[in-house]
């Protein structure tokens, strides 16, 4: 009888509630409740309630009610271990984006910081900004992300949970996404270290733009049985050389995801998928004890030359720390290993969010250095559209660590120049750069620098100063641009005429024109190792070349007529004649 009735009861609550809502708001609580010290549900449940109230009667393309969008967002959120208010915000999320209720409204219920996040990844409205909205409403993120980085962690499980369910789009939208997931919000996964959004990120848009490529990779994976094997033999003998140094730790397999596997394949074309042992070793203990692994890993196989990394001793921008190494294994098989402490661990899947969850830490007063430089230079532009392509080119690169002069570090985007470090100053040190040495020697302005490079940047104070167009090319940060820009812009500088006989022009402009054109013989020079000890070569150079006295030769440097590494050259080779 009593099995009867609970049987009856069951199925009258699933009538009443087919998509099993509460099943999902519980799934919900139970996550918060694992990975939160102090949840509020009853703030959660306050949440919910409204969001289901005013979604009641929307679908998503799957037929499912709209609520269960938040739900699974606010979930993925819990799962990373977020506070109450951060998963309140993921409840509301699509609120006032979709529905009647409005920001103050939310604000006036909820209070000020979770209107802030709702705000953050509420988009713009396309009727009225047109093709514009979708930069500026990433523009807006950023922003916002500058008051509190929370609301990239939310607009991150947004897209997770759109991209799981891309299939119910259309395929046109579904290329559009996924673009868009691997331009934008798959670097910005990356710059908050959230490895464990960022890979599942990857592999959906892989599947989503290369089905087929997505699936001979998956398909290789799951058959993988040698390096099984190569596994289950290399770990006993690491755990016997970790006892024998004295190092307690924990051994993890950490296969490749596909899109790992299909990036390795880009680097290597003509080769097919494959996935060498990879081992995380994450020591119970302080960071010592990563290096006394590592000895002992060492101790085991013969290390594989320039492929050791110590990203304890200097941590990734996006707080990323471990020792990477790889070894010649049992049978010459490569091994990576991964060495890192519990903490490093935690980090190395959540990011930021393993800072946020710390005692004291305000999330609103998160800074990091890549989010300061987008809210500098953002200010800048004015254009949508250009806007979003500094954007893209900006998260396009990882972030490199370079050591100035003085000991300081800056953190650019790989493959910059010495000319993107300057600017990372601001203009007033930028502009008068000279000439640079990276790692102790003369380098060319247009150098591509490599993690943990030095560089000393050589400055002028002689009047004048400014940049060469041609750092244009040399600049890899939209800021760097900018600033070298607006300096022409603010300069009024005029071409020659078509003549091209000089204008008349009055004499202090003249004289600064003439020092501004020495300043970039000067810079050409320095950059080839020489000097210049008098005038006396130059006149014989400026005499072959049509110039009448240095003084054109000069201004014709200055006005960008004339280039001055090729000038630079045929002083050197005339010189060193004779």
């Amino acid at each position: 009888m009593l099995r009867a009735l609970l049987s009856a009861t069951t199925r009258s609550a699933k009538q009443d509630d087919p998509w099993d809502l509460a099943g999902r708001v519980a799934q919900l609580e139970a996550a918060h409740r694992a990975h939160c010290e102090q949840p509020d549900l009853l703030l959660v449940r306050r949440a919910y309630r409204i969001a289901e109230q005013m979604h009641r009667g929307q679908a998503r393309k799957s037929g499912e009610p709209y609520i269960t969008h938040p739900i699974a967002v606010a979930t993925i959120l819990a799962e990373l271990g977020v506070d109450t208010a951060t998963i309140a915000a993921g409840l509301l999320h699509d609120t006032v984006e979709d529905t009647s209720y409005s920001l103050e409204a939310l604000r006036s219920d909820f209070g000020s910081e979770i209107a802030v996040m709702v705000d953050g990844v509420t988009k713009l409205d396309k009727i009225h900004l047109g093709s514009a909205a979708e930069a500026e409403t990433f523009r807006k993120l950023v922003l916002t992300a500058g008051r509190d980085i929370r609301v990239m962690v939310i607009k991150l499980a947004d897209r997770l949970h759109n991209m799981r369910t891309i299939k119910f789009k259309k395929r046109p939208s579904q290329i559009r996404i996924a673009e868009a997931t691997k331009d934008v919000l798959i670097p910005l996964a990356d710059r908050l270290g959230l490895y464990i959004i960022k890979r599942e990120l990857e592999d959906i848009v892989l599947e989503t733009l290369e089905p087929e490529v997505f699936r001979h990779i998956k398909e290789h994976l799951g058959s993988d049985t040698d390096r099984k094997r190569q596994v289950a033999a290399i770990v006993p003998q690491v755990r016997r050389a970790l006892r024998g140094y004295k190092v307690a730790a924990k051994l993890l397999d950490r296969p490749r995801h596909p899109y790992s596997v299909y990036r390795e394949m880009q680097k290597h074309p003509g080769t097919g998928p494959s996935d060498p042992p990879r081992l995380v070793v994450v020591v119970d203990g302080p960071a010592t004890e990563c290096y006394a692994a590592l000895g002992a890993v060492h101790q085991l196989w013969k290390p594989i030359g320039g492929k050791f990394r110590d990203l304890i001793a200097a941590k990734k921008f996006n707080l990323y720390q471990s020792l990477h190494t790889a070894v010649n294994g049992p049978g010459g098989v490569p091994v990576e290993f991964l060495i890192r402490t519990r903490e490093m661990h935690q980090t190395a899947e959540i990011g930021i969010v393993a800072g946020l969850g710390e005692a004291g830490s305000d999330p609103a007063q998160v800074q990091l250095p890549w989010l300061r430089r987008l809210l500098e230079w953002q200010n800048e532009i004015a254009d949508s559209g250009q806007f979003l392509d500094s954007l893209r080119c900006d998260l396009a690169d990882q972030d490199i660590l370079v050591f100035t002069g003085h000991g300081e570090q800056v953190m650019v985007p790989r493959a910059s120049t010495p000319v993107d470090v300057a600017y990372s100053a601001g203009p007033a040190k930028g502009h008068r750069l000279i000439a640079a040495y990276v790692n102790g020697e003369i380098a060319p302005l247009s150098q591509r620098l490599r993690d943990g490079d030095s560089v000393e940047l050589v400055l002028t104070n002689e009047q004048p100063y400014g940049p060469s167009k041609q750092w244009l090319e040399h600049a890899k940060t939209p800021e760097a641009q900018l600033h070298i820009n607006g300096w022409f812009d603010s300069q009024g500088v005029d071409d020659l005429e078509s003549t091209g006989e000089l204008p008349i022009i009055p004499m202090q402009r003249f004289e600064d024109e003439l020092k501004a054109g020495k300043n970039r013989l000067w810079r050409s020079l320095i950059a080839r190792g020489r000097g210049l000890a008098g005038d006396q070569p130059l006149h014989g150079v400026a005499s072959s070349l049509g110039f009448p006295d240095l003084d054109s030769l000069y201004l014709a440097l200055a006005r960008e007529k004339l280039d001055p590494d090729e000038l630079a050259e045929k002083l050197i080779t005339t010189v060193d004649r004779f």
